[in-house]
């Protein structure tokens, strides 16, 4: 029998067979570094915080509290939370309802299933309405092991074309605690991608604030200019420092707010002269953050040196450990830096 695509062949584990065993169990699911720092739940802190002060903040899920980190909500405010067993559209309808009650509902889910299963409640409930619902979901991209059923690899792609919908692709624990406010704050509905569990620890280095809307430049660089959102600002970062002992000047605009794009401060960035523009991002290489992007720079007539993709492949992905898919499907800090090495 033929082996599955989701399985490494046996000798390649097998020591006593030339091979060294790996760890790539779909288990292994934290995109944080051994070293790295990180925050618990940066999310369900957030949401806790800002209930303390704003009685009109309710949350409701779809079975997966737990799993979207909206299990501290529920047990700070339990007369606000709202389960609602695996009904991604029952959901996404009772938070319709909640916001035409004048309440502002935060809805989890994983990615996929808000993208897949509940789209049109999204597009004719919420977003036609433009009603004050906060979708926030866990799983985006490849932050899952488990494969093609709950990699949300093309969710920006799916959502882009909704009108009045905002898109919110955060980096790190710092951003999350920071885009919760502000997204309450926001008039409209709103899909925000949610790392959890134990999320890394960025920005806060740099001095970072988050602002709906805007694209800031987190370093600067003279021969390459890297633009990304979510965790692949981390990954640009990482591989910026690394690229230096090779004398690579990296700079990495952070662009957390997918649409509306801030396409004045991705023009100027990116018509400074002499820097290849490469758009990094955790989705899909068609219809996410770079095609947006290419498309900015053709109608503003800028043409770079070179303009390239890091993103995942129009494929349905395998299964297994992050750190082994990360680096096969190339939006690894070690995949990074080589394609870019490759591309100078």
């Amino acid at each position: 029998m033929r082996p599955s695509k989701y399985e490494r062949p046996a000798h390649l584990d097998n020591p006593a067979l030339g091979g060294t065993r790996l760890t790539t169990s779909a288990m292994i699911a934290s995109i944080a570094g051994p070293d790295q720092r990180t925050k618990p739940a940066p999310f369900g802190h957030a949401l806790v915080e800002l209930a303390r002060t704003r009685p009109d903040i309710v949350g409701v899920t779809a079975d997966l509290s737990k799993y979207t980190d909206l299990h501290l909500f529920a047990k700070a405010c339990p007369d606000r939370f709202y389960q609602m067993g695996m009904a991604e559209q029952v959901m996404i309808s009772a938070a319709a309802g909640l916001a035409r009650e004048g309440f502002t509902p935060f809805a989890t889910t994983y990615a996929v299933f808000a993208a897949r299963r509940a789209y049109d409640f999204i597009f004719m409930a919420i977003a036609e309405e433009n009603l004050n619902v906060k979708i926030v979901c866990a799983l985006p991209g490849l932050t899952t092991g488990y494969g093609p059923s709950h990699q949300a690899t093309e969710d920006i792609a799916i959502f882009r074309g909704m009108p009045n919908l905002t898109i919110i692709d955060p980096c790190d624990a710092h951003e999350i605690e920071q885009a919760v406010p502000a997204i309450a704050a926001h008039r409209g509905p709103v899909y925000m991608r949610l790392l959890r569990g134990n999320v890394p620890l960025v920005l806060d280095e740099y001095g970072y604030h988050f602002e709906l809307g805007k694209a800031k430049t987190i370093r600067d660089g003279r021969d390459v200019l890297i633009i990304s959102s979510g965790l692949m600002t981390m990954r640009a970062l990482e591989a910026a420092k690394r690229l230096e002992a090779d004398r690579i000047d990296v700079a990495v605009l952070h662009v957390p707010t997918i649409k509306p794009l801030d396409v004045g401060t991705i023009e100027r960035e990116a018509a400074r002269t002499g820097r290849m523009v490469i758009v990094a991002e955790n989705h899909s290489v068609v219809g996410g953050l770079g095609e947006a992007v290419a498309g900015v720079l053709m109608r503003a007539g800028i043409h770079p040196p070179a303009f390239r993709q890091i993103a995942l492949p129009d494929a349905f992905l395998d299964a297994g450990a992050l750190p082994t898919l990360h680096d096969r499907y190339g939006i690894s800090t070690d995949a990074m830096v080589a394609s870019i090495k490759s591309w100078l």
